[in-house]
């Protein structure tokens, strides 16, 4: 079993190591949140479900309304927890109608990394982006390792990147990833400010 340090608490983490679907929700829930935060949530949702580990069978049944006010809390677990205690409740819907229910099932039978970037990308909530990073992290981390998957997975792939929650193994890695994401964000900024000087008239 892979040992995760990603939301920086051993209980959430120790759900991420051995639940695939708490992974894969974590992954989900990576957007317009504190990574970490959206990390520990899976925890969170299976303490107050009452259950050792997440099931997308139940999730996918759940009352879309009762789900909702599991995701509000408090805490919440996600800045806009209605939408998405809506998209998890359809990426588990996803799971049970075509890899019965197993998030692991999506991977297992994968020949390589493109098949398995592929049906990362046609999950709910699961962009290009998004896909790229969960399978560079199911490599480096999960030991998920169809053939091409490095390649499959573009720059959040290479070893010895910094660049994403896959390439996180504790706090000081985690500092990395985050110093690397602000110099993006300010190289945007530049970028986007350089472009509309260029564009107003002189």
């Amino acid at each position: 079993m892979p040992t995760l340090r990603i939301a920086q608490d051993d209980a959430a983490d120790e759900l991420l190591s051995r639940d695939p679907l708490a992974l894969m929700i974590g992954m989900l829930l990576d957007q317009q949140f504190p990574m970490e935060r959206a990390f520990a949530a899976p925890r969170l949702l299976a303490d107050r479900l009452g259950v050792g580990e997440l099931d997308a069978g139940q999730l996918a049944g759940m009352d879309p309304d009762e789900l909702t006010r599991v995701f509000q809390g408090p805490p919440a677990l996600h800045r806009y927890p209605g939408s998405m205690a809506g998209r998890a409740q359809e990426l588990c819907r996803v799971l049970v109608e075509r890899y019965e229910g197993r998030a692991e099932n999506l991977w297992a039978d994968a020949a390589d990394g493109t098949t398995l970037l592929r049906r990362l990308k046609e999950l709910p909530g699961f962009g290009a982006q998004k896909a790229s990073i969960f399978l560079a992290l199911l490599g480096k981390r999960y030991g998920v390792t169809p053939p091409g998957w490095r390649q499959a997975a573009g720059a959040y792939g290479e070893e010895g990147a910094r660049r994403s929650v896959a390439d996180i193994t504790g706090p000081e890695s985690l500092a990395e990833v985050r110093r690397f994401k602000q110099e993006q964000k300010a190289l945007a900024k530049e970028s986007e400010a350089q472009q509309r000087e260029r564009a107003s008239p002189a």
